[in-house]
């Protein structure tokens, strides 16, 4: 109903591949698939849904919910999302205008190495 008014819809939904794909195709402007519980602090519990939904997504993918650390920030935007929303990672700090720094760097961190292409994982290499 909110898209027929006209409205700009940004949806929160939950980590499924199929569910955020039709909600894209019934035409909302982004997907915002929760990456854990809403205030659990989880980090990202499967980042193959979220990588699933990315990789199928025309549009904006924005993790939402769970994201505790600036790690969780990190590994979220390594995964190619385009942006992490968060408020109890920040709100719930010791030291929030601290940990709004670090996540503020840890996006930025995340999104370049996603851009800068991840070298491939290969077992036989031996690290070299």
């Amino acid at each position: 109903m909110l898209i027929k008014d006209g409205f700009d819809v940004m949806v929160y939904t939950n980590d499924d591949p199929i569910v955020a794909k039709r909600l894209e195709e019934m035409g909302c402007v982004a997907v915002m698939p929760l990456a854990g519980l809403i205030g659990s602090g989880l980090g990202i519990c499967n980042p193959y849904n979220i990588k699933l939904i990315i990789e199928s997504a025309n549009v904006p993918v924005l993790v939402d919910a769970g994201v505790g650390t600036p790690s969780d920030a990190t590994f979220a935007m390594e995964l190619g999302c385009d942006a992490v929303l968060m408020n109890s990672a920040i709100a719930c700090a010791q030291n929030p205008v601290l940990m709004a720094s670090a996540m503020k760097k840890a996006i930025e961190a995340g999104r370049e190495g996603y851009l800068a292409g991840r070298m491939p994982r290969n077992r036989d290499r031996g690290g070299r």
